[in-house]
């Protein structure tokens, strides 16, 4: 049985997100969701780091259909200046904020299998 496709409205997603995914992240850290302009099955999620560094990671959600999403790390910033994710680090970080945004992608399913 194929997938289906995404039954949920891109705003209606946006909140559900800006509401669940603080549950997921560090509570020091702080997170943005926004809906991304060119891609109504897609989220821009901002989350900014706790700490001295100031760091801040941008997302790009995307839900293939309604059971799979894939992440995408679009940039990662410090002190607002963009730096190179590529270093073991930003690695660790990018792959532990992804596994966050996948752990609140399951928490929505109930939304999005609707």
């Amino acid at each position: 049985m194929a997938n289906e496709e995404l039954q949920i409205d891109q705003n209606q997603l946006v909140a559900a997100w800006q509401r669940t995914l603080p549950e997921w992240i560090k509570d020091a850290d702080n997170c943005e969701v926004f809906p991304d302009e060119a891609d109504p099955k897609a989220l821009r999620i901002t989350i900014s780091a706790a700490g001295r560094q100031t760091y801040s990671f941008d997302f790009k959600v995307c839900y293939v259909d309604s059971r799979e999403m894939k992440v995408e790390i679009i940039d990662v910033d410090k002190n607002n200046v963009s730096i190179d994710e590529r270093t073991d680090p930003m690695q660790q970080l990018i792959q532990d904020y992804t596994r966050h945004l996948h752990e609140c992608a399951q928490a929505l399913q109930q939304l999005t299998h609707a």
